[in-house]
C-alpha cells in the first residue's frame, strides 16, 4: 500500500464509522468518515481523491449505489466496497454490473475489511496510473 491512502468510510450508523475509522487508520490509511451520505457524496466533488470509498447500502438520503454511482462518473479509478445488512440479489448485480469492487455482508470483522481495503487501493493505484491520473 503506498503512503497517505485516501479512504472514505459511509455509513449511517456512528459507531461503524468509528470503528473502521480506528482500525483502518492502524492501517496506514487516511480515512475520512461520513454520517450523512448527502454529505459525503459533496466532499467528494470538492476535496482530494479517494482511493476506496466503503460505504452502507442502505441509509437516509442517498443510497450506497447512489454514492457508487456519483464515484464512478466522476472518479472512475476510485474503488467502492459496499457493505450492507440487508444484502439482495437486485443491489448485488447493480453492484456488480457498475464496477463495484467488492459487495460484503455486516457484520464483518475489521481484518477482513482491511484486507480487501489494501486490494481495492491497489486496483486504484493501477487505475489511476493507466488512466493518465497522478493519484490524489
Amino acid at each position: 500500500m503506498k503512503q497517505g491512502t485516501r479512504v472514505m468510510v459511509v455509513d449511517d450508523e456512528s459507531i461503524v464509522c468509528e470503528r473502521l475509522m480506528k482500525h483502518l487508520t492502524g492501517e496506514g490509511f487516511e480515512v475520512e468518515t461520513f454520517t450523512d451520505s448527502a454529505q459525503a457524496i459533496e466532499r467528494l466533488d470538492s476535496g482530494p481523491a479517494f482511493e476506496v470509498v466503503v460505504t452502507d447500502l442502505k441509509m437516509k438520503g442517498p443510497t450506497g449505489l447512489d454514492v457508487m454511482h456519483h464515484v464512478s462518473g466522476n472518479s472512475p479509478g476510485t474503488q467502492v466496497i459496499i457493505i450492507t445488512g440487508y444484502a439482495s440479489i437486485e443491489a448485488a448485480r447493480e453492484a456488480e454490473y457498475t464496477g463495484v469492487f467488492d459487495f460484503i455482508n455486516k457484520p464483518f470483522k475489521l481484518e477482513t475489511m482491511a484486507a480487501l481495503v489494501k486490494k481495492a487501493a491497489k486496483k486504484a493505484g493501477k487505475d489511476r496510473r493507466f488512466k493518465g491520473g497522478g493519484g490524489a
